[in-house]
């Protein structure tokens, strides 16, 4: 039973879109997705599947989850889902991976709802923002903030804009933390 890993957009952040971690896992059990855990309070949610899902029906499961989220909470945030072989394979392509010193709090992986075509992801290169880094890596996006976060010289709605489709960042630490969370979640439902 796989496990997946759904990301919510824009919640708990600066004191709009507040929903309560205990609710959240409430809507997803009301969805029938099974055993659902959730990791720090922006939105981070990992459940178990009956059934494999397609690539394909990923937008089908993400739908179904904003739609009972809109019901329950009055907003609409973007799910953005990813199952943990994804995740593994987000962590093996590091492209910052091999750098020393590196400070995982400052590496952000933006997680992309859709694929840019190949000249809005050029246009995004094409943008300089010196002295943060940014590397494509299939529909994920590294960013080093060699500064911090607060104040990047390439804002997070700049990208979404840019590459016109939802996206929502989070830090490696926490992408590390969600793939571990998973990994538990399905040894323990191999194990039943």
């Amino acid at each position: 039973m796989p496990a997946i890993i759904s990301m919510l957009r824009g919640v708990n952040v600066g004191g709009r879109n507040r929903i309560k971690m205990e609710e959240l896992r409430a809507v997803y059990a009301s969805l029938k997705l099974r055993d659902a855990c959730t990791y720090v309070q922006s939105g981070n949610v990992i459940f178990r599947l009956d059934e494999n899902l397609k690539p394909g029906d990923f937008a089908g499961l993400s739908a179904r989850i904003e739609d009972a989220i809109e019901r329950k909470f009055k907003f609409r945030p973007a799910v953005i889902v990813r199952t943990a072989a994804e995740l593994r394979d987000i962590i093996a392509r590091n492209p910052f991976a091999k750098r020393r010193a590196l400070d995982p709090a400052r590496l952000l992986v933006m997680f992309l709802a859709g694929d840019p075509a190949p000249e809005t992801r050029a246009q995004l290169l094409q943008l300089d923002p010196t002295p943060d880094e940014v590397h494509f890596v299939g529909r994920e996006l590294y960013i080093y903030y060699p500064n911090g976060l607060a104040r990047p010289k390439l804002p997070w709605t700049r990208i979404e804009k840019t590459l016109q489709t939802p996206a929502t960042g989070r830090n490696w630490n926490s992408v590390v933390k969600m793939l571990a969370l998973a990994e538990s979640l399905e040894s323990t439902a191999a194990g039943r």
